[in-house]
């Protein structure tokens, strides 16, 4: 994939702290916010959070001095690992490797809806993680596209529309917005 880091990888590395306790109590804060925000959006307790993070609100506070800087932190973390999960399946099959990554993908976008109620999309935060997001799956659709393996008539533009359009409607569970994700990424394999 590439070997230069993504935008995204370098602006979670320098939020994250460097002594053990304090990252394993961010990254427990990020989890918990993650979770939160999926159940309750923008508006989820900051309270709630630092509990289910077992940790106190000033802990909280010290790793996020505001609650933008929570979305941001929990939007960056969330973007650098679809960049991860591209480099983990890229030496797949071109087809695997593209729906493996998108499956990744759509569990993101209820992340993405809950923050960007808080967040601006011209923020700088968004322009590294849009970057980064396109550099990381824009490869592996390509990649299936020229293995004859996904449709050429469209781009990774639409195909992330598309996804995002399915993940914006509610499911039973997420089984069977996967098996949704499935019917229509059917659509954009190529017919041989």
């Amino acid at each position: 994939m590439t070997t230069q880091p993504f935008p995204v990888t370098e602006i979670v590395a320098s939020r994250r702290p460097h002594r053990k306790d304090a990252a394993r109590n961010y990254d427990a804060l990020l989890t918990a916010a993650r979770e939160a925000f999926a159940e309750h959006g923008a508006e989820a307790s900051l309270e709630d959070i630092a509990r289910r993070a077992g940790v106190g609100i000033g802990t909280l506070y010290r790793n996020f001095p505001t609650r933008r800087h929570l979305f941001e932190s929990v939007y960056a973390d969330e973007v650098n690992t679809l960049c991860r999960v591209a480099e983990e399946v890229a030496d797949r099959e071109p087809w695997d490797a593209l729906t493996a990554w998108l499956a990744r993908f759509a569990g993101y976008m209820v992340t993405k809806r809950a923050v960007r109620e808080a967040l601006n999309d011209e923020s700088e935060i968004f322009a590294a993680c849009r970057e980064s997001m396109y550099a990381a799956g824009g490869p592996l659709f390509e990649r299936a596209q020229q293995a004859g393996e996904a449709r050429t008539d469209m781009d990774f533009t639409e195909l992330l529309r598309m996804v995002s359009g399915i993940t914006a409607t509610t499911f039973d569970d997420d089984a069977q917005r996967d098996r949704v994700l499935s019917i229509a990424l059917d659509g954009v394999r190529a017919t041989r």
